[in-house]
């Protein structure tokens, strides 16, 4: 018998009922038997599945209608199609047939050609609904690896970016990657904190990542001589140094007006590369910014990006360890920092010093 063919279970407790519907059936259909309710849903649940169910009404102990009632209350059964076969021809029987869901009603005694017929026709309407779901699981999953693709060549294009500015800094190395987690880690500690949760949903973390690499690109528009100085910068150098924010900002904004329609991560990096060194007392640049003021992504931003720099050794300072960096972080909480920012660093320090760890120089 060809596999190609299309299987029905037929379920009936009395054994002269099956025999004439297995008769009728069995040349053009895989036919299997079951006189009891338990016993046809043992047989549903197996692998493979029939594709149509004829169940009698009227049987002891589990009629039909608690049969499709369970067939379909399982994920594994509910889609089978359930013609009932019965003795009872009123139409409020058929009626409250159909309110259960059975997608058809055939009496008895049964009419050969109207029983193939229905037969037929629910078995095409299966065949058609499991063809439309395949496509549907496959334009699903389609979609599914072409955003994947989209989002990977995102991130490698951001961090080709971020990168840009890193060759003129050599002594950044892993920072991007380090800043990144940090800011994820910020950002996933006050989630569900009264200040923050508005903006902090998942989306918006990990597009908050996404964007925090682009924080130093506008150091693509300051000198060699400031940028690579061995030493203190002059105050005129400084500001000049300063700019980087500026710069960084405007960069993205172009990147901005090119793209057909808004880009989150786009809007986000440009707050972190306008405004990460504002300082929570408004004493920071380029806007002397204070308090709310500032964007919540730049306060993460302010924070990793110091933590950063206070572990790593520099042409013009030793690394310090953890705890220092930790202890001097604490100290600018309310003047450098959002306090909340700060508590949740505390919360989360091992995990910074774990990232630091992790991808160190």
């Amino acid at each position: 018998m060809s596999n190609s063919q299309p299987s029905i279970l037929i379920v009936d407790d009395t054994p002269e009922n099956l025999s004439v519907l297995g008769e009728l059936l069995q040349p053009t259909y895989r036919v299997r038997a079951a006189t009891s309710g338990r016993r046809a849903l043992q047989i549903a649940r197996a692998a493979p599945p029939p594709d149509l169910i004829l169940l009698d009404v009227m049987m002891p102990e589990m009629d039909g209608y608690q049969v499709l009632a369970e067939l379909r209350a399982d994920p594994a059964t509910r889609d089978i199609p359930v013609i009932f076969v019965t003795a009872m021809d009123a139409t409020e029987d058929e009626q409250h047939g159909l309110e259960c869901g059975a997608v058809d009603y055939i009496t008895k005694p049964v009419r050969p050609a109207i029983v193939m017929a229905r037969v037929h026709t629910h078995l095409e309407l299966k065949r058609a609904r499991d063809i439309l779901s395949d496509q549907n699981v496959y334009l699903e999953r389609e979609v599914a690896r072409r955003m994947a693709e989209n989002q990977l060549i995102q991130q490698l294009s951001i961090h080709a970016l971020a990168r840009l500015a890193e060759t003129r800094d050599p002594e950044t190395g892993n920072h991007l990657r380090r800043t990144q987690e940090y800011v994820r880690t910020l950002a996933r500690g006050l989630q569900d904190h009264p200040r923050f949760r508005h903006f902090l949903d998942n989306k918006t973390i990990e597009a908050l990542a996404q964007s925090a690499p682009l924080h130093d690109i506008g150091k693509v528009g300051i000198p060699d001589h400031i940028l690579l100085k061995p030493g203190k910068l002059t105050p005129e150098e400084w500001e000049i140094m300063k700019t980087h924010a500026e710069l960084g900002a405007k960069a993205i904004e172009q990147a901005e007006k090119d793209s057909a329609k808004p880009v989150e991560f786009l809007a986000i990096a440009k707050q972190i590369a306008r405004h990460h060194h504002e300082k929570w007392d408004g004493s920071g640049y380029p806007d002397a910014l204070s308090g709310e003021q500032i964007p919540i992504a730049a306060r993460l931003m302010a924070l990793a990006d110091v933590f950063d720099a206070l572990i790593c050794k520099r042409v013009y300072k030793e690394a310090f360890p953890p705890d220092e960096a930790r202890r001097i972080i604490v100290e600018g909480s309310g003047k450098h920092f959002d306090p909340e920012v700060v508590d949740a660093f505390i919360r989360d320090f091992d995990t910074f010093v774990a990232i630091a760890r992790a991808y160190a120089e």
